[in-house]
């Protein structure tokens, strides 16, 4: 392997695995502070244990997202050096808003938030936590406006061969990024959704399992309580049940956004970057027919040997127009028109190393692309039909007794996690060869693309590649054990994991306190730091 394919191997992994943890912070975010509100609006401890339960999971992800986040900063300056030096003069200016403006008044209010618990007023309290995840929605905007300019870059001029920022707002309001945020958040929603009628309904189970829930003869959910074991009480019954519907209610309406969203971003990936939409298609020649399935080697970039096997006329020109008629360009119609605005081989320079003169494949790989496109709207749509059977099952009150439904249901918070990777993998790989795509539109500024062949740091050997690949892997290994160990033990402790006074009521003897329960002690049952910690 050389050293080009090792580094895409290295940012690929860790920035899928990174990818992980946004969607489920942005989402469960936006949950948590609404049930935050609740519980402000309305004094009801239900969205009080919602809240902290919620909110604990949150912050293991939360920080974990962040300890994997900062490695993709130095991979920019150690293994694509070339490729920021390309795109340095455009990316400084999000990526500087996303860290000065986003990140760090997302982690002062979320610090504000995790101790200020019975030290501010509840509604600054609230207001911090909001304060916190807004920010953390504006960071993604930051974040996916430097990403869409790679997919589509406006707003600049190119001089001594270097794209220079000339127009912000045009970079700011890119239509790419406009379209990709709102899909990037209602998929972060549905992530959300099924994390939380995956763990809800686990809880339900669980009381079921324990014999604290029956149902009596009319079907109907008869809510027990077990003074035995903490927290299970009503108040705990009302935190699953509430949080299942809530999730499944969100799983459904991210979906229908994603879907909406998705046909628009897919009529602009038509405009913008034909050859991915094409590949994702399998759509050799051109037409109008939308393929279920191909089969030959689509591993390939040999159109000759797929064949579309099951095929819905006139589908791909309504993905594609809005329209059921016009033809869409396909694979052999768009290699030409690629070579020949592009060039057929890679041009002599320094940069390309021993890579200069090899032949561009215009055609990313089929299989990446074709199956991606469809794993993410696969799994998007399993999510969301699992969502609305958790709503008919559990009409009475509770779920089914069932250890293979409980397992099925926990399982399914997998699907929106893999949808997402799935079409954030789709999005960088279809854009192959280019590490920055060219603007297809007429009035774009010719010459601004950089293929990926030229973005690797042309002083970085493939042994070295190869050692950081090895140490970032079982770096990023340990961290997810380390962070599944944490969210299954948390989940399986349920709401006293994170509201200990549950466990120890105020008043109860405890050797081990010694009486001393003034305020900001570290021995006081309900001390932040058991929430936080």
């Amino acid at each position: 392997m050389e050293a080009l394919e090792i580094a895409r191997w290295q940012f690929g992994i860790t920035t899928v695995y990174h990818f992980i943890m946004v969607p489920l912070t942005i989402g469960l975010g936006l949950v948590v502070a609404t049930m935050q509100t609740m519980w402000w609006r309305t004094a009801k401890p239900q969205y009080l244990r919602m809240t902290k339960f919620w909110g604990k999971l949150f912050l293991i992800n939360f920080i974990m997202g962040v300890a994997t986040g900062l490695v993709q900063e130095f991979q920019f300056g150690m293994a694509w050096s070339e490729y920021s030096r390309f795109v340095g003069d455009v990316f400084g200016a999000p990526l500087a808003l996303e860290a000065l403006l986003a990140f760090f008044v997302e982690s002062t209010f979320l610090g504000l938030w995790i101790f200020g618990w019975k030290r501010l007023k509840p509604s600054i309290h609230l207001f911090c936590l909001w304060a916190a995840v807004i920010a953390s929605v504006i960071s993604a905007y930051f974040i996916l406006v430097a990403n869409s300019w790679m997919q589509h870059p406006v707003g600049v001029e190119l001089i001594d061969g270097k794209p220079v920022m000339t127009d912000a707002w045009a970079v700011f309001t890119n239509n790419t990024a406009l379209v990709a945020f709102p899909h990037t958040i209602f998929g972060a929603l549905g992530v959300a959704g099924a994390f939380l009628l995956g763990v809800a309904w686990y809880q339900l189970w669980r009381r079921r399992k324990d014999g604290i829930d029956t149902v009596g003869p009319d079907k109907k959910v008869i809510v027990g309580e077990n003074p035995a074991i903490p927290g299970r009480d009503k108040t705990d019954y009302t935190v699953w049940i509430r949080s299942l519907r809530i999730g499944a209610v969100v799983a459904m309406i991210s979906f229908a956004g994603t879907a909406i969203t998705g046909d628009i971003q897919g009529k602009l990936m038509f405009e913008q970057q034909p050859m991915k939409m094409a590949a994702a298609e399998a759509a050799c020649n051109d037409g109008t027919s939308f393929s279920v399935l191909s089969i030959g080697d689509v591993a390939s970039r040999n159109c000759d040997d797929v064949t579309a096997v099951i095929e819905i006329p006139g589908i791909l020109s309504f993905l594609a127009n809005g329209d059921f008629e016009t033809n869409v360009k396909g694979v052999n119609t768009l290699i030409p028109e690629y070579q020949e605005k592009y060039g057929t081989n890679l041009p002599d320079g320094p940069i390309y190393g021993d890579r200069a003169g090899q032949e561009v494949q215009y055609v990313p790989v089929m299989v990446v692309t074709y199956w991606g496109f469809r794993m993410m709207i696969g799994f998007g749509a399993l999510a969301s039909l699992a969502a609305l059977v958790a709503l008919i099952v559990t009409r009475r009150g509770t779920v089914p007794q069932s250890p293979w439904l409980m397992r099925l249901a926990v399982l399914g918070i997998a699907a929106p996690f893999l949808a997402n990777i799935a079409g954030w993998v789709f999005t960088e790989m279809g854009r192959q060869p280019f590490v920055v795509a060219p603007n297809p539109d007429p009035s774009g500024i010719d010459g601004v693309f950089m293929f990926t062949a030229a973005a690797v740091s042309p002083g970085v050997s493939a042994g070295e590649l190869i050692a950081s690949l090895v140490i970032l892997g079982s770096i990023y290994l340990v961290l997810l054990v380390v962070e599944t160990a944490l969210i299954v033990k948390y989940v399986r402790a349920g709401v006293p994991s994170a509201m200990p006074e549950l466990a120890h009521p105020p008043g109860e003897d405890d050797e081990k306190n010694d009486g001393d329960t003034h305020q900001g002690s570290a021995k006081e049952p309900d001390d932040v730091l058991a929430f936080a910690y």
